[in-house]
């Protein structure tokens, strides 16, 4: 048997509302809300009254007429990340830690839009129009093409859709709204599904580009349901720390053009400005005269950086040494330090050892092996390495030093930069070697 709900319809304009409050949000009426029980099958009737139901049939691609042509958003950077742009009827999925900078970098997308004279919707669940006013005039792209609407019911963007049928539709976030096809409070995994696929098919129909703001977990990952991501045409990560005002912007998919890049922005007053040039971002104010520090070229998606990695290795005082690790996995900290103990005879038992990536970004690839290896022994032997070093390899259980994807990449970009001594696995094959190398004493 199908389980009923309650819901509340103003007497005055007969809006739904899926919780009693005194005043409607529509017609501002006072006391006319008044509780109904619908049965879900009575739901899903009600979402799909008002719709054409015209027959779908199928037909072949080659009389299929493609006229959709992306437009530009205003950023080049996020123009690269999609491709050539915003195509219309794509859906765009943008997740992040809260206070990262998605509203900001969607306002300054939406203006931009707007102000090519196309007409542009951002809908709120979690701020009212002056509050997006407000930013809009912080950031200067308060246009007349720029609308916006404060709700938490998905039936009114869908109405918005059909009434103004914009150009890009800005959503923020699909964990705020409530679709009364759906039970539960918003945010929960049903709701999530249905306000999703309500507006996935609106907008499609109206060649309207739709951009989702999406919740992250304490883990770091999208929450709600897994088709989301499915759902959608790409899926953009924004990362960083909220105490620095550089942010990076991932790309994980993309139907449009190569997933896995990644761009950088930093965090002003006026918005989200690109960093043209991050190669040597996160070198800002290095001292290469002192130990414990090595220069790795990364590689993360398809961008190479040259980023330093710091370790401090001092005289321990506890029954366990400390092993900590900022920025990587700290196994991977374990793991190596267990290599140089068995293939250069050291001995940490009695040392403290601190190792972080500085920049505050996040490295995952088994590039930076080789520099983490040399700056523990810069600081263990308390010898800095040259000024221009850079290096990059991954390192094996054995000791030697094996070769990383992007070797051409990395070496073309740190030619680019004069970095100078380049130690890589094509000429360093093991630990050892490379100790000898870069720590010679008299």
């Amino acid at each position: 048997m199908s389980r009923t709900r309650e819901t509340y319809v103003c007497s005055a304009c007969k809006a739904q509302v899926s919780q009693w409050c005194g005043q409607c949000s529509r017609c501002h009426a006072w006391n006319t809300l008044e509780a109904v029980l619908l049965s879900p099958a009575a739901n899903r009737q009600r979402g799909r009254s008002g719709r054409s139901q015209t027959e779908n049939r199928p037909m072949t691609l080659r009389d299929v007429q493609h006229s959709s042509h992306p437009y530009t958003s205003g950023l080049s950077a996020v123009d690269r990340a999609l491709g050539k742009g915003l195509v219309p009827g794509a859906a765009i999925l943008v997740g992040g830690e809260p206070g990262i900078g998605k509203s900001t970098l969607l306002l300054q997308v939406a203006g931009s839009v707007a102000s090519q004279g196309r007409s542009v919707l951002y809908a709120t669940g979690e701020e009212s129009l002056q509050q997006i006013r407000a930013r809009a005039e912080r950031l200067g792209v308060l246009v007349p093409n720029l609308m916006a609407l404060a709700t938490s019911q998905a039936e009114d963007v869908l109405r918005a859709i059909d009434a103004e049928s914009p150009a890009l539709l800005v959503l923020d976030s699909v964990q705020t709204m409530a679709s009364p096809v759906a039970e539960g409070l918003p945010g929960n995994v049903s709701q999530v599904r249905a306000v999703a696929t309500s507006l996935l098919e609106a907008c499609r129909r109206s060649s309207t580009t739709l951009m989702l703001v999406g919740h992250v977990t304490k883990d770091g990952v999208l929450a709600g349901p897994r088709l989301l991501e499915h759902a959608v045409d790409t899926v953009i990560a924004l990362e960083g720390d909220r105490r620095n005002a550089f942010r990076l912007m991932r790309v994980l998919k993309n139907r449009f053009a190569p997933n896995e890049e990644l761009f950088v922005f930093r965090m002003g007053a006026d918005g989200m400005q690109v960093v043209n040039d991050p190669s040597t971002f996160f070198l800002d104010a290095r001292d290469a005269s002192l130990s414990g520090t090595a220069v790795v070229m990364a590689v993360d998606g398809h961008r190479p950086l040259a980023v330093e990695v710091q370790a401090l290795v001092a005289r321990s005082f506890l029954s366990m040494p400390r092993r900590a690790a900022l920025g990587f996995d700290v196994n991977r900290l374990h793991l190596l330090l267990a290599v140089l103990e068995k293939r250069l005879k050291l001995n940490f038992g009695q040392m403290d050892i601190y190792a972080k990536v500085g920049g505050g970004i996040r490295l995952q690839e088994p590039g930076m092996d080789l520099a983490l290896v040399t700056a523990v022994l810069s600081s263990y032997y308390d010898v800095p390495l040259p000024e221009k070093c850079v290096l990059w390899g991954e390192v094996d259980m054995n000791g030697q030093v094996r070769p990383v994807t992007e070797h051409g990449l990395r070496f073309a970009q740190a030619q680019r930069l004069g970095y100078n001594p380049i130690v890589h696995p094509d000429g360093v094959s093991t630990v050892s070697a490379m100790q000898r190398i870069l720590f010679r004493r008299s």
